[in-house]
């Protein structure tokens, strides 16, 4: 007769499974320093065009534009980087690698978990260089310590959930096609927010697709949470952005988390 494992027991097994496979990624990384650079730089890049470029020709409240823009730029970053982990995915099972980890005897959930928390990992250092650059070009947090962490907390909540629909897309796609389809619709959906301007200023049709955008909420969030003035809306997402801005990632991670592991689980050998 088998004995299964006590449900602790497999809590452990996945647990370490998912430690060990985020190490194994992160390894890979290693290897690929170039892959790092232009994760951590290119955020960088485009902060430095919007305050230097664009930043004069936006009217915001308090009249400096990067108070808002480093809380919003933190926050596209938390999406950019979600065509990065489609690739990765794709690149995996397209040389077998997928079909080698669930040869293995390991938690099945462990191997996706493991590829979220080391892109996840990567993402927190890319943030924590991105406010350094901020705070280089002038921008100030005027908020407690406690709160910044907050800040933080929410921006890397919405990562997380970011990566499990990065994922899921990688697992479901066929070839690069769709990923480089998810890449190209990155910055529109980051301009469908209120990440660069006011959803007040655009259509109403629009304003209300932006308000309710994961990226405005979470954007709204952390301005609040670092003592950074905000856009000034009546919405009710506005008013209500911290609680908003949890709330949707667990929503992400509830649909997709669980679609992700059908997928892997389904895959064919």
């Amino acid at each position: 007769m088998t004995v299964l494992p006590a449900p602790g027991s497999r809590l452990r097994w996945a647990v370490t499974d998912s430690g060990t496979l985020a190490r194994r990624y992160l390894a890979h990384l290693a290897h690929q320093p170039e892959q790092v650079v232009l994760t951590v730089g290119f955020p960088i890049l485009i902060l430095v065009i919007f305050v230097y470029l664009l930043g004069g020709m936006v009217v915001v409240p308090g009249g400096d534009y990067r108070q808002l823009l480093v809380p919003g730029m933190a926050t596209m970053t938390m999406l950019s980087g979600v065509g990065s982990t489609m690739v990765a995915v794709v690149t995996d099972a397209q040389r077998g690698i997928t079909d080698r980890l669930r040869s293995l005897p390991m938690a099945g959930a462990a191997v996706l978990a493991g590829r979220a928390l080391a892109d996840l990992a990567i993402s927190a250092i890319g943030l924590v260089v991105l406010l350094l650059a901020g705070l280089a070009i002038g921008w100030r947090p005027s908020a407690g310590p406690l709160e910044v962490a907050a800040a933080v907390g929410v921006l890397l909540l919405l990562r997380f959930a970011l990566l499990w629909v990065g994922i899921y897309l990688g697992l479901i796609a066929r070839g690069t096609g769709p990923v480089t389809a998810a890449q190209a619709l990155e910055f529109p959906v980051a301009f469908l927010s209120g990440v660069f301007v006011s959803p007040a200023a655009m259509p109403a049709v629009v304003a209300t697709l932006a308000e309710w955008n994961p990226l405005t909420a979470t954007a709204a969030a952390a301005r609040e949470l670092f003592g950074n003035p905000g856009w000034g809306g009546g919405s009710w997402v506005e008013q209500h952005a911290v609680l908003v801005a949890v709330a949707w990632p667990l929503l992400i991670i509830a649909v997709f988390g669980p679609l992700s592991v059908h997928r892997y689980r389904e895959m064919s050998r």
